[in-house]
């Protein structure tokens, strides 16, 4: 079975087991529960017979590294010895040990058709896991595929304990540069917290609560991202990132990567503006049509120019109000959305990580939030965020793309196994920390 190292370094925070007390971020960090097992494909017929046979075990073992590195501590090019043998009192599946020599540290070798801690078989959670991403609830899983509640609850907040950016990203190349960022407000055990969210290329590359919406509380909430990015890519460097306008937002990116160029997003300007004029007809459509005409500026000085012409076609339109107020409002803060010129990749709106909170948000609300320790609500955020990733799209939106069927193989641009939760068991190989 996976052991719970004492001794290694780990990227994540550790949380106070109190009922309704956050936990403060440690100065020393330590891997989680799970990190010394190794996942590889196997295929269930054959495994039991390739178990017990040192030579094809460790032909495959070799011809996994040889291919996916990655998966692999850093140690293993050293090379390696078989250690011992345990066999699971649960599925009774045999598991094989490694030692390796440049470190002297075992690792298990774990098959992907089976669940962290022997707790079931890959095929037999599969379709309830991949429900339960569309709201329901654990005791609806109990109802068609058994087992018990807390089953189903232990079963998917255990994905939490992984490192989203490397369970999700496999390489460094792939890591992106150009991110979204957001707050979700939402509750524990009454009071009101945040969920600070960070996004890029479609998948959730961060999850982490939080106490504040003050610059330190999301300084340490979106840390927990730059943390499992640095540990992927020790040099990692975040170019851009798009968020809402917050200040505190603006200063926590800031203080977690200096160099970044904030990008305000555009989207939540016009908001703005719509939410107090959007039954007004057709003015409302004239409004929408000269704001959206300067966004579509194709050059930084072209958009300059817009936005001094729709400032003084609102003067000059419009009657003092508020609507005139938030129009001119987002005429001031163009230096901020010119930004995004200089860097053509950025995100210039935050499409990309609204879409994902939508589904953050039916999330929480069909769990009614959070009600017990502050270390479960962390990690059933990170577990949705790390299921999101892996879940296939709906057929329809895939159509005749062959970029891949969830958002971390269009990231990764390949899977390790044709099951979506087979290919996250194998993602999520020693949590997702590179060692």
């Amino acid at each position: 079975m996976p052991e719970n190292p004492s001794a290694q370094a780990k990227i994540g925070r550790s949380c106070s087991r109190k009922q309704g007390k956050p936990g403060k971020l440690k100065d020393t960090l330590e891997l989680p529960r799970g990190a010394k097992t190794i996942c590889i494909p196997f295929e269930p017929t054959s495994y039991p017979e390739v178990v017990r046979d040192n030579k094809r075990f460790r032909s495959l073992v070799d011809e996994a590294y040889a291919q996916h590195p990655e998966l692999f501590p850093n140690g293993m090019g050293a090379g390696y010895k078989l250690h011992d043998t345990q066999v699971s009192a649960k599925l009774g599946v045999r598991m094989r040990r490694i030692m390796l020599k440049a470190t002297g540290e075992a690792y298990s070798i774990c098959p992907s058709f089976v669940m962290p801690y022997m707790v079931g078989y890959t095929a037999d959670v599969a379709h309830a896991l991949f429900l339960q991403g569309f709201g329901v609830p654990f005791w609806g899983l109990t109802h068609v595929f058994g087992r018990d509640d807390m089953y189903w609850y232990r079963l998917t907040t255990a994905f939490g304990r992984n490192s989203i950016v490397g369970t999700t990203v496999k390489h460094p190349e792939s890591l992106p540069g150009d991110l979204l960022a957001d707050e979700k407000h939402t509750k524990h055990c009454g009071d009101k917290v945040y969920a600070a969210v960070t996004a890029g290329q479609d998948c959730v590359l961060g999850a982490a609560m939080c106490q504040g919406a003050d610059s330190a509380a999301l300084s340490q909430g979106y840390g927990m991202f730059a943390e499992e990015a640095r540990n992927l890519d020790p040099d990692y460097q975040a170019e851009t990132v798009n968020t809402d306008g917050w200040g505190a937002t603006r200063i926590a990116w800031k203080t977690l990567f200096p160099q970044i160029a904030i990008i305000q997003c555009f989207l939540h300007a016009f908001i703005k503006v719509r939410d107090r004029c959007k039954k007004w007809g057709d003015l409302f459509t004239q409004i929408g049509t000269v704001v959206w005409d300067a966004y579509h500026a194709p050059n930084k000085r072209a958009f300059s120019q817009r936005i001094r012409r729709l400032r003084e076609w609102a003067q000059e339109t419009l009657d003092e109000g508020v609507v005139l107020d938030k129009l001119l409002s987002l005429c001031e803060k163009a230096p901020l959305f010119a930004q995004a010129y200089d860097h053509p990749s950025a995100h210039r709106t935050s499409n990309m990580v609204d879409r994902l909170m939508r589904w953050q948000d039916r999330y929480l609300f069909n769990r009614q939030y959070f009600h017990r320790s502050w270390e479960a609500a962390e990690l059933g955020i990170r577990a949705w965020a790390i299921l999101r990733n892996f879940r296939p799209y709906c057929p329809r939106a895939i159509g005749k793309r062959t970029d891949g069927d969830c958002a971390a193989e269009r990231l990764n641009g390949f899977r390790y196994c044709d099951s979506w939760l087979e290919n996250l068991r194998v993602s999520s190989s020693m949590c997702g920390y590179r060692q």
